[in-house]
């Protein structure tokens, strides 16, 4: 059979079709680059993680468990990464609940410095944390089996329906509980998720599993923004640490939209955790004039169509020689963008790429993720302009979606959650 040729988009049928989709602000996301800590070249002098890739240095570097907010938020983006979900047994009570993440908070605390959990039979595999990471996440329905609901912050729920683009599926959805680990081995991530997750049997089993990829450490030490499984370099727009509302655009102070107080949560973020299947196979099928048109960026650079470079700031404004607009109204950029300062937030997320189903040729996405203050304020609002309107719709499906509180950080001889119990 001849091989089909591309059927190209043009920008009139760009500026028209039909579309929704997946990613609040933006595919991928998350700041680029690496910081160890605790290690030391022989001069004494710290590594430089953009050109050193080095398995005495990566293996050996640490991430802090301990402080004011859990890490695997702001941490720059491991390579790899694993978001388990759980949902409590029935009946379970709030002292085998509270033991749970106090178990987990003692053995994460013990994994990310390089030792074993403290029932470990593999310790040697904890040996090289490789900046293991790991962050606990509360559900919605996790209030209820307590019985304190009303502890629970106002945006803490399923999202709203999004008719125009879900195709949700239970085995990817919801969860009471949550484990986000991440770490620049995959051998860390499996050791560590294997014994975090034998903690709970009896009190909560495992829903779903979901466990993705990000560049590997070394590929590119220049630390430019990654690229996603549709080869767009992705997570552009991201705040980033030195803005000077970062920590308000991430962290929580206590305070919901509605005026509700939650002090317990001063410090904590909330994450917004989408499974988004990519259709790779009819998105190999467009030419890449009709790629970037429906993305609203250039391939090869990230810049913006009316750009050169990939920060360059977008001229939406901007019309070609036939009237056009140059950065299409329908484009994933444009529906997007921030239309104020409260709809930023941190995306940090992960590809997928699983075996295929039977007949398929692939079975490939994003493990999208979202962090900040306020879901229903920032998150929500975006995904609902991209739902209407998205040129990228044609391509992304949500299969998975969760919404979980990530509570703040433990101090020493403390645990995640531990204030949601106190008075």
């Amino acid at each position: 059979m001849a091989d089909r040729a591309p059927r190209p988009l043009s920008r009139r049928s760009v500026l028209t079709r039909g579309a929704g989709a997946v990613v609040g602000g933006g595919l991928l996301g998350g700041a680029a680059g690496y910081a160890g800590r605790g290690i030391l070249d022989d001069d004494g002098a710290a590594p430089d993680w953009r050109t050193v890739a080095d398995s005495r240095v990566v293996g050996a570097a640490t991430e802090p468990f301990h402080g004011p907010h859990q890490a695997g938020i702001t941490t720059p983006p491991q390579a790899h990464g694993a978001f388990i979900g759980f949902d409590l047994a029935t009946g379970a009570t709030r002292g085998e609940i509270q033991g749970v993440l106090r178990a987990w908070s003692q053995d994460a605390a013990r994994l990310t410095s390089g030792r074993g959990g403290l029932a470990d039979l593999q310790p040697e595999l904890a040996r090289d944390p490789a900046r293991l990471t790991v962050t606990i996440g509360l559900g919605p329905g996790l209030f209820d089996a307590v019985r304190m609901p009303e502890r629970r912050p106002a945006w803490l729920r399923q999202l709203p329906a999004f008719p125009q683009i879900d195709q949700l599926e239970d085995r990817w959805s919801g969860g009471d509980l949550l484990l986000q680990i991440c770490a620049d081995d995959p051998l860390v991530v499996s050791h560590a998720a294997r014994t975090l997750a034998s903690g709970v049997r009896g009190v909560a089993e495992q829903k779903w599993a979901q466990r993705g990829f990000r560049k590997a450490v070394g590929t590119d030490p220049t630390g430019r923004t990654q690229r996603n499984l549709f080869g767009q370099i992705d997570g552009t727009e991201n705040p980033r640490p030195d803005d000077v509302d970062y920590d308000q655009v991430v962290f929580s102070d206590g305070r919901s939209a509605d005026g509700q107080v939650q002090r317990w949560m001063r410090g904590g973020s909330s994450l917004v955790l989408r499974r988004i299947r990519m259709t790779m196979d009819t998105w190999e099928e467009i030419d890449r004039t009709s790629r970037e048109l429906s993305v609203g960026r250039r391939i090869d650079t990230g810049a913006p169509l009316t750009g050169t470079h990939e920060h360059d700031p977008a001229d939406f404004d901007a019309v070609d020689d036939v009237g056009l607009p140059v950065i299409p109204p329908e484009s994933h950029m444009a529906r997007a963008r921030q239309r104020h300062r409260g709809e930023a937030m941190l995306r940090r997320p992960y590809n997928f790429d699983d075996p295929p189903e039977p007949g398929k040729i692939s079975n490939s996405g994003l493990i999208f993720t979202a962090y900040q203050a306020d879901p229903v304020r920032t998150y929500i609002p975006v995904q609902q302009r991209l739902a209407e309107q998205d040129a990228l719709n044609t391509w992304t499906v949500p299969i998975g979606s969760a919404v979980f509180a990530l509570p703040p950080g433990a101090p020493e001889g403390g645990y995640v959650g531990q204030g949601l119990f106190e008075g």
